[in-house]
């Protein structure tokens, strides 16, 4: 979870709410009991929750599966929540739930057991499945499996308050709001004409709006099911952009001598498509959401790093990504070219950072690797005008020494790792322009190498150990030394034209320098990468920035390592992640805490981390794709493969996969030998 901060500028705010909070049993602002307890700004737990996630639907349930109005439960649509309540009786009391789970990203089920009054022993004679949707819909069925004929009586409670997704967080949701009959179901309106429907299919027997209720007589012969449906919808039903049947995300599949990979593979995409949401002026285009509950505002950031990520599955999401992107150029004043974005707590060490700054960095990067993955021509035509102003603003605010200042409240820092996103932008910015013909590809490789000579001169630290880069200049040019996570990103340096890697911002030496440190024990915490050292001063291993494993750069640090050779440190990373991938059910959080792992132990959530998140979902296809080490180049029909020689899950097979927008898929052998068994006609493979 990257907390955000508000700006001086104009730049978009983000998406996560105002936080408060309250003492666990404390009432809520409306008098209707607890919410989650701790400090004012402090989010809510969800570690626990189930969260099914169709945006812009989202529904954020107990592990029991009713829903009682404390917290964030309830079912919520683009950003409010339309049901808080939905508590279910049978035989006038609530079923016992044995068992709460995530049957997919967007449905929760819960099975439930009833006994009845004549039931012998401790058996329970009816079983109560519930399958509560993302969209809006729940589906309650009972079963009788007893010997003789039941009449069930069947009461629902129905509420909500029809509160913002922010009042709710921060405690503040606003009293329930009185409900009238409607049609089939129930109908609220808030003050500010906002409404929630709900309608039952049967339609039941009686309705008492007073209290919210909905009632059923049900009979059932011995074996037999029945079933009530529920709708809940603001006017109209809703229409997931995930589930439209779009090429954004294919059904790619990964078979390895590791079977947690499919699985990973399978949850990965699955959350992914529940991130999916529509550019509002132009719904065409979709992007992916940062992450849920907190973060499903538009987050270009996370849209560019999570669409760069899933390039292996095809270049459509990445094209509407853009497009997205681009259209928020110069909205903040005195910005030319840059993206607007808020700012982003950095940790104990350094001041808070600029996301429009990293999305303006990362936007002509991701167009480059598109376009050598197989983005057509029009696309690339269409979308270089943007990325070109992107370079521009990058040529005005580098310094004159050729590193990257931003602003800080002492003044300018140098940050390490917003040096290696703009060398990155350097280096494919030059293939680009070069690639495409236009004007300007010349001076790219010049300030390229400036970069690095900068870097290299005065961001490395010498030590007994083999030195280490500094994680930043402070304004009067001293070196912060402190190790962290983001030094992933030293090694990442893209893809160049003919599938070579550029050259990056440190030597062969330092490479292998930071190569050992990201393996080490003081990063490395054997379920992933800590954004901070263990033995640094501030560290936390729940600080998003301050020691909690950041999933996104332990994927960056996966990559890089192996394709600069060090396939002992990636595979170690790698191992560790797919350790705790499984530890979450396949779905891997935005973060969780740095603990150090012991035998015998599993990674311990944090309590307010998103999930699903875009760049934790992409990180999976990220990490997995770069087993093989597909290298395409598109505009030269080749494609090149590099695959992780120690292959440290045994034989695997990545189908689904796409290159020139062809179908495409290569098997890596337990030996590390690389083939391709599917790709577009006439693409040559290469070295």
């Amino acid at each position: 979870m990257d907390l955000t901060l508000p700006t001086p500028t104009t730049d978009h705010a983000a998406s996560a709410p105002a936080r408060s909070a309250r003492r666990p049993g404390q009432p809520s602002a409306s008098g209707r009991g607890p919410a989650h307890g701790g400090r004012p700004g402090e989010l809510p737990p969800v570690h626990h929750a189930l969260v099914a996630v169709a945006l812009p639907g989202l529904a954020v349930s107990a592990e029991h599966g009713q829903l009682t109005g404390h917290g964030l439960e309830g079912v919520y649509q683009s950003g409010r929540r339309l049901l808080s309540r939905c508590r279910l009786r049978v035989l006038d009391r609530e079923p016992l739930t044995v068992q709460g789970r995530l049957a997919s990203a967007g449905r929760a089920r819960f099975v439930a057991v009833v006994r009845a009054a004549a039931d012998p022993g401790p058996d329970p004679g009816i079983v109560v499945e519930r399958s509560r949707d993302a969209d809006g819909t729940e589906r309650i069925t009972l079963r009788n499996t007893t010997a003789r004929p039941l009449r069930l009586p069947v009461e629902l409670a129905l509420g909500t308050d029809l509160a913002p997704l922010g009042a709710v967080v921060s405690g503040r949701p606003g009293p329930e709001l009185p409900a009238t009959v409607h049609g089939s179901g129930l109908r609220w309106t808030a003050p500010d004409g906002a409404q929630a429907h709900v309608t039952a299919d049967p339609p039941p027997h009686d309705a008492l709006a007073s209290a919210g209720l909905l009632r059923w007589e049900l009979d059932l012969a011995p074996g037999e099911d029945r079933g009530i449906h529920l709708s809940v919808h603001a006017g109209r039903p809703l229409r997931p952009a995930g589930r439209a049947g779009l090429p954004h995300l294919p059904g790619a599949r990964a078979e390895a001598d590791d079977p947690r990979a499919g699985k990973l593979l399978e949850a990965a995409l699955d959350d992914l498509r529940g991130l999916l949401v529509r550019d509002p002026g132009h719904p065409s285009d979709l992007h992916l959401a940062a992450g849920v509950p907190w973060r499903t505002g538009r987050a270009p950031a996370e849209a560019l790093w999570a669409a760069r990520m899933l390039l292996p599955l095809g270049t459509r999401l990445a094209a509407d990504t853009l497009r997205v992107v681009a259209r928020t150029l110069d909205t903040a004043p005195g910005a030319s070219g840059r993206v607007p974005g808020p700012l982003r707590d950095a940790g104990p060490h350094l001041p808070p950072a600029c996301t429009g700054v990293e999305a303006t960095l990362a936007f002509p990067a991701v167009l480059a690797e598109a376009r050598l993955w197989g983005l057509p021509e029009q696309d690339v035509t269409a979308l270089l005008p943007a990325a070109e102003r992107c370079l521009a603003w990058l040529r005005t605010a580098l310094d004159g020494d050729g590193l990257l200042p931003e602003p800080g409240p002492a003044g300018p820092v140098r940050r390490a790792e917003t040096q290696a996103h703009a060398h990155r932008a350097a280096v494919l910015g030059a293939a680009l322009l070069e690639g495409c013909g236009r004007p300007g590809a010349d001076e790219w490789p010049d300030r390229a190498r400036a970069m690095r000579r900068r870097f290299r001169d005065d961001f490395w630290l010498d030590d007994r150990s083999g030195g280490r880069p500094a994680a930043a200049l402070t304004p009067d040019g001293r070196p912060l030394s402190h190790l962290g996570g983001a030094m992933a990103h030293l090694l990442d340096t893209g893809l160049v034209a003919g599938g070579r890697h550029a050259e990056g911002l440190l030597d062969r030496v330092r490479t292998e320098q930071v190569a050992r440190l990201l393996g080490g024990p003081a990063l490395d915490s054997g379920w992933g990468l800590r954004s901070l050292g263990a033995r640094e001063p501030g560290h936390n291993p729940f600080g998003h920035r301050a020691g909690a494993v950041r999933v996104h750069e332990t994927a960056v640090a996966v990559s890089g390592l192996a394709a600069a050779g060090y396939e002992k440190e990636a595979s170690g990373l790698l191992r560790g992640l797919l350790d705790a991938a499984e530890a979450f059910a396949y779905r891997l959080p935005e973060m969780y805490a740095g603990e150090q792992r012991t035998e015998g132990d599993a990674p311990v959530p944090h309590p307010a981390a998103c999930r699903p998140a875009a760049v934790a979902a992409a990180a999976a296809v990220h990490v997995l794709t770069a087993l093989a080490g597909v290298r395409p180049d598109v505009p030269d029909r080749a494609v090149a493969l590099h695959p992780v020689r120690s292959a440290p899950l045994g034989a695997i097979r990545l189908s689904g996969l796409s290159v020139a927008g062809e179908p495409f898929a290569v098997r890596v052998s337990k030996l590390g030998l690389g083939m391709v068994e599917e790709a577009a006609a006439g693409l040559q493979l290469g070295a």
